[in-house]
């Protein structure tokens, strides 16, 4: 259901309606933060909604303010004028450069780990470190600022393996190496090329594993977890996994390989221990863990942590939730106790990302683009906004990733075959897409 907008943006609730009366900020301006909009834009506890700085598809929930994601004091300030009563993050960056932190001192409610917690996405090498430390299962790996020692390492491992920048990059700093001489030349990119700049002055090399990938989500208060959802993702660029690693080119949910027993093995032995990991080092993570795993015969191991939301995952975990996910956020702020579990629709969803051509290298940008609303006549169908500006009255594309055309259905095939149909509407010059969302999962079904 999409909510009633009022004028200003925002859902507009009627004079005298007492079911609610939070103010709240969501930090962001891409698909997942559209998702979260979208979402938090029909819960009856918000009255005024804003989005910094938010996107075009944004406003149609929201109020967006022109503050970057990471003008941490604009956005505090911000946030105590207009008596802000929940700020959510969306993206890592604030979360790792401290927001949490500043927001707290001024006693304000925010969603997202403090800056100490949010190393576990800050920093790959804290987080293998955490997990060896804890007995959290993972790659075997080392960590290296020295660029021969990471190649004498890679030749101990054998190829295939993993390099990884140790800090952010935008979901492209994890390069798998099929070969020695492509290790060397992953090593040389991040240590001695400095093509990640300051993320990669540190890398970590890893063995390399087999298995099936699942993006799994769990919100904590520091103590206990809460199941928020699974998905996969699909991280290359073109069809069939093949290409350079993207920030996602789609994903569908629920993840059917993530069964009853693999969801409970993934609570005992990394969500929880997790948690408690990270209070045990002084380091109280409140907020959602998203955990990359890859299921291997071994048992589900963790390819690496996120301190947010997942994009595009959570373009199919917030559809498919039933409950409202404003209380889930709040009682993490104030440090509450969650529920034991939430409710979900049931229906699968599958989100295919539309990209600007060349993605992920050099593209352009600035492309008109049509037939979005065509495609949301379609039931169940939701275009968020990743890489869009309104200019002059027209919508153009501004990003790599432009648009997450989402889709609900019975089951995975059916949200597929909605999901496509609707891409089949939007236009845009250059436009690319994978045309296999999904596919993996019929895979799995007819085993």
């Amino acid at each position: 259901m999409t909510p009633t907008l009022s004028p200003g943006g925002g859902e507009d609730k009627g004079e005298g309606d007492e079911r609610g009366n939070m103010r709240v900020l969501v930090v962001g301006s891409g698909g997942r933060e559209h998702a979260l909009v979208w979402r938090l834009a029909q819960s009856p506890q918000v009255t005024v909604l804003f989005a910094a700085p938010g996107n075009p598809g944004m406003a149609r929930h929201a109020r967006c303010v022109p503050i970057k994601a990471d003008a941490l004091d604009e956005l505090g300030s911000f946030a105590e004028r207009e008596r802000i009563d929940l700020t959510v993050v969306g993206p890592e960056l604030p979360l790792i450069l401290g927001i949490a932190d500043r927001f707290q001192a001024k006693g304000l409610a925010i969603f997202g780990p403090s800056q100490s917690a949010a190393a576990l996405e800050g920093s790959k090498a804290f987080a293998k470190q955490l997990m060896a430390k804890h007995g959290i299962p993972t790659a075997r790996f080392q960590a290296f600022r020295d660029a021969a020692s990471a190649r004498r390492f890679a030749r101990e491992l054998g190829a295939p393996l993993v390099v990884k920048a140790d800090g952010p990059a935008a979901g492209k700093g994890a390069i798998v190496c099929r070969t020695l001489e492509e290790a060397d030349n992953a090593i040389a990119l991040c240590l001695e090329q400095r093509a990640f700049g300051r993320s990669g002055e540190q890398i970590v090399v890893e063995e390399f594993l087999v298995g099936e990938e699942a993006s799994f989500f769990a919100l904590t208060d520091g103590e206990s977890a809460l199941p928020l959802g699974t998905a996969q993702d699909h991280k290359t660029v073109f069809d069939d996994d093949q290409g350079p690693n993207t920030g996602g080119m789609g994903a569908y949910s629920p993840a059917p390989i993530v069964d009853a027993l693999m969801h409970e093995q993934i609570m005992r032995t990394i969500i929880l221990p997790t948690v408690q990991a990270m209070a045990a080092e002084g380091r109280p993570y409140r907020g959602v863990i998203y955990a990359g795993l890859m299921l291997t015969r071994d048992g589900p191991k963790v390819l690496e942590y996120n301190c947010r939301f997942g994009d595009p995952e959570h373009q199919t975990v917030m559809p498919r939730l039933e409950d409202d996910p404003l209380p889930l956020l709040h009682a993490v702020a104030r440090g509450e106790r969650l529920p034991a579990t939430v409710r979900w629709r049931s229906e699968a969803a599958v989100c295919v990302v539309l990209a600007s051509g060349g993605y992920p290298g050099e593209y352009q940008t600035g492309k008109p683009i049509s037939g979005i609303e065509e495609a949301e006549k379609l039931s169940d169908v939701t275009v968020f906004h990743a890489g869009t500006t309104l200019q002059d009255g027209q919508l153009l594309t501004a990003g790599g990733r432009v648009l997450g055309v989402t889709a609900l259905g019975a089951d995975i095939a059916a949200a597929i075959d909605r999901a496509y149909e609707a891409v089949g509407k939007i236009c845009f010059e250059g436009i690319h897409f994978r045309k296999d969302i999904g596919r993996k999962a019929l895979t799995r079904r007819g085993r």
